[in-house]
């Protein structure tokens, strides 16, 4: 879901640049005052999940990647404030370093894998799990479920981007000048990827780790159902 340069337009990059910057904002705001001490070295943890799990990149038609992100994880373990902030930290180094997605659909990327999948995964999650205590067999279950619609919802809103930048910029006799594939072609692309494939990565990763997570420490998940 790496969006790279070149293939969104300026008036598109810099609206989803202004719709993560609140976010930015808000997380750094909400975690210097909410994150308790004990709750630091697993922020670092998912942090660097993150990155690990996002570095396994399947490239894919119409100029992205398709990938789990494992934010959904650290969304349940921590909050969608703090996955929100690991997550474009983790997108900011991937892009300066790596050159994994661009510098200027840097908004974007962060609008779709770290707004998008935290605090949709955040909804989810506490509408499937309810009251169920913390070791209960639903914890797990809802994690993976959640995971699998998170991820899929930010590969939709990713082809979206995508897609109408042929409708948004294009010469006098239609030629793109930014990504070139329509909506027609990014939708499915993107859409049948993460449904047959990695939006099931997602959920089984995310489940397995909460399954064990219950096992041994399953206060860590009460602390972000408190939140």
């Amino acid at each position: 879901m790496h969006i790279p340069d070149g293939y969104l337009g300026p008036s598109t990059y810099l609206v989803m640049y202004g719709a993560s910057a609140p976010f930015w904002v808000l997380s750094l705001a909400k975690l210097k005052k909410a994150l308790k001490s004990k709750a630091v070295p697993l922020l670092a943890l998912g942090t660097a999940f993150i990155f690990i799990i996002m570095m396994f990149n399947v490239p894919i038609p119409g100029g992205t990647t398709g990938h789990a992100v494992g934010a959904s994880l650290v969304t349940i373990l921590l909050g969608p404030w703090a996955a929100s902030l690991a997550t474009s930290l983790v997108l900011l180094i991937q892009a300066l370093v790596f050159g994994d997605g661009g510098i200027t659909a840097l908004g974007a990327n962060c609008f779709t894998m770290g707004v998008i999948i935290p605090f949709s995964t955040w909804a989810l999650f506490r509408l499937l799990v309810g009251k169920s205590p913390s070791r209960s067999y639903r914890v797990p279950i809802a994690g993976g479920i959640t995971a699998y619609i998170a991820l899929n919802l930010a590969a939709l809103a990713t082809a979206f981007l995508l897609g109408i930048q042929p409708l948004l910029y294009h010469t006098a006799d239609g030629k793109a000048l930014y990504a070139p594939y329509p909506l027609s072609v990014s939708i499915p692309a993107m859409g049948l990827e993460h449904l047959l494939i990695f939006g099931w990565v997602e959920a089984v990763v995310t489940a397995l780790a909460l399954f064990f997570i219950q096992k041994y420490d399953a206060s860590l998940i009460a602390l972000a159902k408190k939140e």
